[in-house]
């Protein structure tokens, strides 16, 4: 009689439950297509291409191509259409400068339809911060971009690139092309240990090695998850491969950052290790966090840390390695600007033995270069916000509050309306004269406005050291046979490599 009874106890229960997840699942579907109807109604005045009933404009967009695909739709519509993954989540895709403008110059927070999806990782960093708490924390962090804790960085910048030389000059032995973006990859990723964590010269070691290796697998894991909308709610995704592949490529990344954190709030106990430290001819970016005060002497709590920690390391090694990989490949596409850069930076260099900061300032052609690499190739081709109050655009149109804005600045960098023939690569657009007449906001490989890269400086530092360097040992040119296919993974990469061929130029060529 009891079991029989508690048998039917549990049938009503589970009639219960199941009920009840019905009940949650038909609530959730409402509120869902009710946003779609406020979205939708928003970008009601916006024509735009037609869309999949099921996936929206995603399937368009995972495919090969899918960046020059929206490059024609800006042909087609004018400033600015909308772009829907899955039927429930829609921005308004953007790309011409008055729009940008718009919308940059105010500093609404990131869309977290995006970028809550990099929580998990990344922690609320400067990346997805808002409010107060990001204009503290911007705050805090500003001095550690200063160029007084730059300077010193030439010097490491320039050891992690000689490794790399080093193995360059074995592979091109061989004389065949090989993929180079791995290997500027692993270059970038040891500059930043020493910056960040004040690594010492001798290479990655296993652990860091394993970061690399997660890093990598993450910026993958989130740009397939970003046009999967079944993947888009967080019950259903960590129950999936995906989802669980993901949280084990997040513990190796957190595990690293803790674990040396742990150490070197463990090194500052001693005193001697300490007056080390501050005597260092350089402090790295973890010195900076450590010891970050603001007016009231608040300092960063250890999630703050961490997720400022892992924001650097996320967004500085591989957007670099992404631009100096695509800059090379434009090097070796364009010979003519490629000998004139080699030309420029022989001179400059001259008799030292290595590049020093000042040097930096005078590559007036490689910088008009890298830049142009940049407009080309974004590194990031594409970011979103959310309107925290309503815009009017410079055609009329208008967005209310709560709406979602992607910029979509590989479009925009080939926005022939503002770039005369957008894909002759040509260096002296960034000339003085030329960049002063143009629209403050039609370049944005750093994004733009209050909400700008605070690395920036940073990156064009690394930029011009590691890509001198490259230029002064090898000549670059192309593998026709293996030509890369661009693809968007959160950075630019290529679906098949980078692969060129390295001529080795000599003992006279580079220091």
């Amino acid at each position: 009689m009891v079991p029989s009874f508690l048998s039917l106890r549990l049938s009503c229960l589970g009639l219960w439950a199941s009920g009840l997840i019905l009940v949650l699942g038909f609530l959730k579907l409402i509120r869902l297509l009710l946003r779609r109807q406020r979205l939708a109604k928003a970008m009601g005045n916006f024509p735009g291409p037609p869309t999949h009933w099921l996936f929206g404009h995603a399937l368009e967009i995972q495919q090969t191509g899918s960046l020059d695909k929206v490059v024609s739709w800006a042909h087609q519509f004018p400033y600015a259409h909308p772009l829907w993954f899955g039927q429930f989540i829609g921005f308004l895709n953007i790309y011409e400068p008055d729009y940008a403008k718009a919308v940059y110059s105010r500093g609404d927070p990131k869309a977290p339809d995006v970028y809550d999806f990099f929580l998990q990782w990344i922690g609320r960093g400067l990346l997805v911060l808002e409010g107060p708490k990001w204009f503290q924390h911007r705050k805090l962090l500003t001095p550690g971009f200063h160029y007084d804790v730059l300077k010193p960085y030439v010097a490491l910048f320039a050891e992690s690139t000689r490794v790399m030389l080093d193995k360059w000059e074995e592979k091109a032995q061989e004389g065949k092309s090989f993929d180079i973006f791995c290997d500027v990859g692993h270059m970038a990723l040891n500059t930043l240990m020493k910056c960040t964590f004040g690594r010492g010269d001798t290479g990655l070691g296993h652990r860091d090695s394993s970061y690399y290796l997660a890093v990598s697998d993450l910026t993958l894991l989130m740009q397939q998850r970003l046009v999967s909308f079944h993947y888009h709610n967080d019950f259903i995704y960590w129950l999936t491969p995906h989802g669980r592949r993901f949280l084990r490529a997040c513990q190796v990344a957190h595990d690293h950052t803790d674990q040396v954190i742990r150490e070197r709030k463990a090194a500052l106990q001693d005193e001697k290790v300490r007056k080390k430290i501050q005597n260092r001819r350089h402090l790295d970016f973890l010195d900076i966090l450590l010891g970050a005060r603001d007016e009231d002497d608040s300092k960063l709590s250890d999630a703050d840390l961490r997720a400022e920690v892992d924001t650097f390391m996320f967004e500085g090694h591989d957007t670099t390695t992404s631009g100096i990989s695509w800059f090379l490949y434009c090097m070796a596409l364009y010979p003519e600007h490629q000998h004139r850069c080699r030309e420029e930076v022989r001179e400059i260099l001259g008799d030292q033995d290595s590049f020093q900061w000042d040097d930096l300032g005078k590559m007036t052609y490689l910088t008009m270069c890298i830049k142009e690499s940049f407009r080309l190739y974004p590194p990031v081709p594409q970011v979103y916000r959310q309107l925290s109050k309503p815009v009017t655009f410079v055609d009329g149109r208008s967005l209310p509050a709560g709406s979602l804005i992607s910029m979509h600045i590989y479009a925009l960098h080939r926005n022939s309306a503002v770039w005369p023939d957008p894909e002759v690569f040509d260096p002296l657009r960034f000339s003085t004269e030329n960049a002063s007449k143009r629209h403050p906001f039609a370049f944005m490989p750093f994004s733009a406005g209050p909400r700008n890269c605070i690395g920036q400086q940073f990156a064009m530092s690394e930029m011009k050291v590691v890509t001198a360097m490259c230029l002064l040992h090898f000549e670059f040119s192309l593998d026709p046979s293996r030509l890369p296919i661009k693809m968007l993974q959160l950075v630019l990469r290529s679906k098949n490599g980078i692969h060129l061929h390295l001529k080795p130029l000599g003992p006279g060529s580079g220091k």
